[in-house]
């Protein structure tokens, strides 16, 4: 036969339950409390980073030094942007690269007739063609020679047996001095290519393949005169101004610049176009260097 539970042991019990009820309730708020005061986070968008670009460039022989230092400004400006190993040579070289299938970004030519090469042959995309800088050309000799001209004709002068010209083919310095020389009868034909020079004057023609090659033989003495440019003489050592070439003799020297057409990059490289000729640290690089920007 069952006991009756003792009145003392059912208060006992109900003690010990409303004490673990109480420890479960006290338990609980803590979870509940954050249950309802958190909510759900949101992911802070973050800024993309700029995509990496590379980029090539062909220019003109005389930019060599200018460039470069332009490059180093638009890269501390733009972080994300490169440049491969820029490519300086003849103007004519570079555009037969290009037609051959040479791969580059940009192109910077010393003359217009080499840009509308590369734009026949389909290596630019003329709508971002435009016109650079402005040069001067002018007659070198070794720095510190007593050597004087006044004229343009006077390169033809007795004293005179070496005269360095670059090839008018592949350097636009040569096609503007043929064009210059054409004018005082050294030269037979006014465009400065296909001619031939006057007798005896052709026999002291030294035919360079770059407009550097043409200061530098001046500089050493090898040539007494050379045919360069103005932007030149921040370039090379050892050469010094005898005479500047009338800029009426021979066509307007300008540097045109445009993206080349199978660029990958056409973007990045026509802004940096513009950047060349905005971009106020730029144009003070130039004009050190001798280049006028074209308005």
């Amino acid at each position: 036969m069952l006991k009756p539970i003792s009145q003392e042991s059912s208060a006992h019990r109900f003690h010990v339950l409303a004490v673990i009820l109480s420890l479960l309730l006290v338990l609980s708020v803590p979870t509940f409390l954050v249950a309802c005061g958190s909510q759900p986070t949101t992911p802070t968008p973050q800024t993309p980073s700029a995509v990496a670009v590379e980029l090539q460039i062909f220019a003109a022989n005389s930019l060599e030094k200018a460039l470069p230092e332009v490059q180093a400004i638009y890269t501390q400006q733009n972080s994300n942007v490169t440049f491969a190993d820029t490519q300086f040579k003849g103007s004519g070289d570079l555009v037969s690269q290009l037609q051959g299938g040479a791969s580059a970004d940009i192109l910077i030519t010393a003359s217009a007739s080499t840009m509308d090469n590369a734009d026949s042959n389909g290596s630019i995309d003329a709508s971002t063609r435009v016109n650079m800088f402005n040069n001067d050309l002018i007659i070198v000799k070794p720095k510190g020679s007593s050597t004087k001209i006044d004229s343009l004709a006077a390169v033809n002068a007795p004293e005179f047996s070496r005269v360095a010209i670059g090839d008018p083919d592949a350097v636009p310095a040569g096609s503007y001095a043929n064009q210059s020389l054409s004018t005082v009868g050294l030269y037979s034909d006014s465009s400065g290519k296909g001619g031939e020079y006057l007798e005896g004057f052709g026999d002291k023609v030294v035919v360079q393949s770059s407009v550097g090659n043409v200061a530098k033989t001046v500089s050493t003495g090898d040539c007494q005169l050379g045919f360069v440019y103005t932007s030149d003489l921040y370039r090379y050592d050892g050469i010094e101004s005898a005479f500047t070439v009338p800029a009426d003799t021979h066509k307007a020297i300008v540097y045109p610049g445009a993206v080349v057409k199978t660029s990958k990059q056409a973007t990045e490289a026509a802004k940096f176009l513009d950047f060349c000729l905005n971009d106020p640290e730029a144009l003070k690089v130039w004009s050190e260097y001798g280049f006028e920007v074209a308005k």
